[in-house]
């Protein structure tokens, strides 16, 4: 018997619904299938070796200095990144034109010792990769793959908002593309996305120089060991009128757990039907801004790094973020002579002079990735505000960081699945049990963080308050239910939690239930709220208060059971609990509070199975 990556690959588990198939009812206690798990695993968590395996194959590295016998990267393709740089006077021209400062700052960042070739990137060119262009370039890659024996796949997401594609690329030395041919390879899956804010586009171009890499470069024998989905524009509307925010005004960034966007909905559907293990987000981070405002100082860093950090993430998921992708980035970028720090932001209150880290809300892809038991992680390089400055340098920061991230999973390949395995088991496991987070928050610290002085380019050291996200404080917490369960108009939740991955049983028969419900206590008007203020974009939430009333509940047939012994049962803890910003009640997905109930003991219902 083989271990079950989720609940939802039980035979006993239904299928997804057709109109048309015809029903079985079989009895399925909520329990079973977290029992089967536990009968069925024999994978113990892994060891936590310092250092890889030796026998592990990693990427070449480009030569430093080539020589007859070195292989010689071809035009317009890119080796990973070199150790050598331009000389500190060697600065992008455009810095001067385009960035809020001057001389004395640019000098701060000399350009790489290597050029990346991308249509964006072309001298003298002024415009950033079209939407078109990206479709045309990763065209090109696949026509040019056969002969390398990578398998590549062009994917059609979406479309956009306004009606443009949301190109993606499968590559693969696997036997196919699809989602079952690569699971069955048993080789661990990489999801690579850019763009998700239109202003910031050194990741997107980034991914196309990795993506031709991959199929056609120095990183193609790292698909010997991993798979690779690169989405390097994921909102070509934004990126099309240089705005942050989709063409509806929505920072689709924030829209992970509601999905709301049709851009979000084409990643969520990616990533439940391909499992990645881990998430690159690739963004830019504004310079001046807030920052010279508030301090008179500039951004100082190269690149701001963060994994997942919400409630209920599971900790052995924190840890292989930590030891086996954070650290090893933070050493590949200093070997490249690019400075790192955590990410932070600031809010938009000019009063506020406290620097935040990735808010702890499970609506951005980095949290709500990391429910989905994947690694998540998100890497931004400086870039919001200063047009197409430093931009071989930006574009070379992030490439550093995700080629450390590739490498880091082909070396880990066997770990990282034997510790999703263990997550899954002890995340199904926990139903019926103890006490769970229903929201956490941020540790309130002091750090130093340095600076640039705008006027002369040195550095600055500032004393600030911190919001840290890397240690979360408990801020609500309840019993741990069994489940969940929704009433038949609970339509809504009931198709994006399905789109999420969350595994949802639709009631064949009337029966009883020993639940909480939810009493609603107060009540009032709101928006919700990220690290940087209101989020003015969204539409208004319900910011409810509610107490929990234990009774006995009628479950009639044609309603919903969602369970909690399954691999996602905290993205529907994050979804179903009211009294959240985030929850399907707060932001009328739900729309009343007796659609839905906590189920306090194991229930002995009747489930439709569709063949």
């Amino acid at each position: 018997m083989t271990l079950l990556s989720h609940l939802g690959a039980s035979p006993l588990a239904p299928a997804p619904e057709s109109p048309r198939a015809p029903h079985r009812r079989w009895p399925v206690p909520a329990a079973l299938a977290a029992a089967l798990l536990a009968a069925c695993a024999s994978t113990p968590l892994p060891p936590w070796p310092a250092t890889p395996a030796a026998t592990v194959v990693q990427a070449p590295r480009a030569p430093t200095a080539p020589g007859p016998a070195a292989e010689q990267p071809r035009p317009g393709v890119v080796t990973a990144p070199v150790v050598t740089t331009l000389p500190q006077a060697s600065v992008d021209t455009a810095a001067q034109e385009s960035a809020p400062y001057g001389p004395a700052v640019a000098a701060r960042f000399p350009d790489p010792g290597i050029r990346y070739d991308t249509p964006g990137l072309a001298p003298e060119r002024r415009a950033f990769t079209t939407n078109a262009e990206i479709g045309q370039w990763l065209q090109r890659i696949a026509s040019g793959s056969a002969s390398t024996g990578t398998r590549t796949a062009l994917l059609a997401l979406g479309p956009s908002q306004r009606g443009n594609p949301i190109h993606a690329m499968v590559l693969t030395h696997a036997g196919g593309t699809s989602p079952d041919q690569l699971s069955a390879n048993q080789r661990p899956t990489v999801l690579l996305m850019g763009q998700q804010h239109g202003d910031e586009p050194a990741g997107s171009e980034a991914l196309l120089v990795v993506a031709k890499e991959l199929a056609q470069g120095l990183l193609e024998p790292l698909l010997e060991r991993i798979n690779v989905i690169v989405v390097p524009r994921a909102n070509p509307d934004g990126a099309e009128a240089s705005t942050r925010a989709t063409a509806n005004g929505m920072d689709m960034d924030r829209d992970h757990l509601l999905l709301n966007t049709p851009e979000a909905r084409a990643l969520a559907a990616l990533v439940r039907d391909y499992r990645p293990i881990l998430v690159i987000d690739a963004h830019e981070f504004t310079v001046a801004g807030p920052y010279l405002e508030k301090f008179h100082a500039l951004q100082r860093y190269d690149a701001l790094l963060q994994y997942a950090g919400t409630a209920n993430l599971p900790e052995f998921l924190v840890k292989a973020s930590k030891e086996w992708y954070h650290a090893p980035m933070v050493t590949a970028l200093q070997a490249q002579n690019l400075s790192t720090e955590w990410y932070f932001t600031t809010s938009m209150r000019p009063d506020d002079l406290t620097l935040s880290m990735g808010g702890t809300q499970p609506d951005t892809a980095r949290n709500v990735n990391g429910l989905k038991n994947a690694v998540s992680l998100l890497v931004e390089t400086r870039g919001v505000g200063i047009g197409r400055a430093h931009i071989q340098r930006r574009v070379h920061t992030q490439i550093t960081a995700v080629t450390s991230a590739l490498r880091s999973t082909a070396e880990r390949a066997a770990n990282l699945e034997q510790v999703r395995s263990f997550v899954v088991r002890d995340t199904s496991a926990q139903a019926c049990r103890d006490q769970m987070v229903v929201e956490a928050g941020p540790t309130r610290e002091q750090r130093d963080i340095t600076m640039l002085d705008p006027d002369t380019g040195a550095d600055r050291v500032l004393r600030v308050d911190w919001n840290s996200s890397l240690a979360l404080r408990n801020l609500k917490s309840r019993p741990r239910p069994c489940g969940y369960w929704l009433s038949a108009d609970a339509d809504a939740a009931i198709e994006r939690l399905r789109l999420l991955g969350v595994q949802v049983l639709r009631v064949a028969e009337p029966g009883g239930l020993l639940a909480d419900t939810y009493r609603e206590t107060s009540s009032a008007r709101g928006v919700r709220e990220d690290v940087r203020g209101p989020m003015t974009e969204s539409a208004d939430i319900v910011r409810a208060q509610v107490a929990l009333v234990r009774s006995a509940i009628d479950v009639p047939a044609g309603s919903y059971y969602v369970p909690l012994n399954q691999a996602m049962a905290y993205l529907a803890v994050a979804a179903l609990e009211p009294d959240t910003q985030n929850s399907y009640f707060a932001n009328h997905v739900i729309e009343r509070l007796e659609h839905s109930a906590r189920v306090m003991a194991t229930p002995s219902l009747v489930f439709e199975e569709t063949d």
